[in-house]
């Protein structure tokens, strides 16, 4: 299992300054966020997505997964084959789609599971055709379809696998989830990419009474279980990528490159002690 970061915080790098970066966090790779005002975005992918994977790929920074928009929903965005296309032909093949949303006082759950499985029925049909894994990644909060292990496979089940993956997110799931090993459970076989960040809980006023809230933090300062995660991961056998989220907050840039250094480096620990039997 190879540990790559996620570009979605360094928005403002471009290629070079990407490949500057990965060198000093020491990545093995590079989740790369496909978005607005990212160098690689919905509007040049078709011919910057290329490039950018080669350079990155001889600079020994292989790209493994793509991360599309938040609102990347439906497989015919008019923009999603020519990602696809490009995604094929640089020899990427995972893609992370979008959040599809629930309101459980305005929507039915069991219709709303019905209409996101028509869409990845859609999907599915483009991954076949590009050679490309869409991943649906499990998200905390009251919101979102697929929130953890159990509710994402009321939407993934019966799917290809080899077309339609499951995206476990460890810090999401300490808020919405289930123990670890269970949710590595649920999902198995369609498991393909693991999301790393770091969850504290405190306590907030909320009137007359306290609430709950969380926050994204180094890994190591939170509630993950980290040693537990990779001892699992190993057993199972998992070897695709681990995407570090880095969503935490800084006094400043370089403060917060100087943090994402120490996270990789501290997940690459763990992750080592895990697949030598520690």
């Amino acid at each position: 299992m190879r540990l790559i970061v996620f570009s979605k915080m360094f928005a403002q790098y471009d290629v070079d300054g990407l490949i500057a970066l990965g060198q000093e966090l020491r990545t093995e790779g590079w989740d790369l966020a496909v978005r607005k005002g990212h160098p690689v975005n919905p509007d040049n992918a078709e011919k910057a997505l290329p490039s950018a994977v080669r350079r990155l790929q001889d600079a020994g920074q292989p790209v493994l997964a793509i991360t599309g928009e938040t609102n990347l929903l439906y497989p015919n965005t008019p923009y999603v084959e020519p990602l696809m296309r490009a995604m094929d032909t640089a020899g990427v093949r995972l893609l992370k789609i979008g959040y599809f949303l629930f309101d459980p006082a305005k929507q039915q759950y069991w219709q709303e599971v019905d209409n996101v499985r028509r869409a990845l029925d859609g999907w599915q049909k483009l991954a076949r055709r590009y050679n490309v894994k869409v991943l649906y990644h499990t998200h905390s909060g009251p919101a979102y379809m697929g929130t953890n292990a159990s509710a994402l496979m009321h939407l993934l089940r019966d799917f290809d696998p080899s077309a339609i993956g499951a995206y476990l997110d460890v810090g999401h799931l300490v808020i919405n989830g289930e123990p670890f090993a269970f949710a590595l459970a649920i999902v198995r076989p369609y498991l393909a990419m693991v999301g790393l960040k770091d969850m504290k809980p405190f306590l907030q006023a909320s009137g007359d009474e306290q609430k709950l809230t969380w926050d994204v933090v180094p890994a190591g300062q939170g509630g993950v279980a980290w040693g537990e995660v990779f001892r699992l991961l190993a057993k199972e056998g998992f070897n695709g990528p681990c995407s570090i989220h880095t969503e935490f907050h800084a006094p400043s840039e370089s403060a917060f490159v100087k943090m994402v250094q120490a996270e990789v480096a501290y997940l690459r620990k763990k992750r080592d002690s895990a697949l030598a039997g520690g």
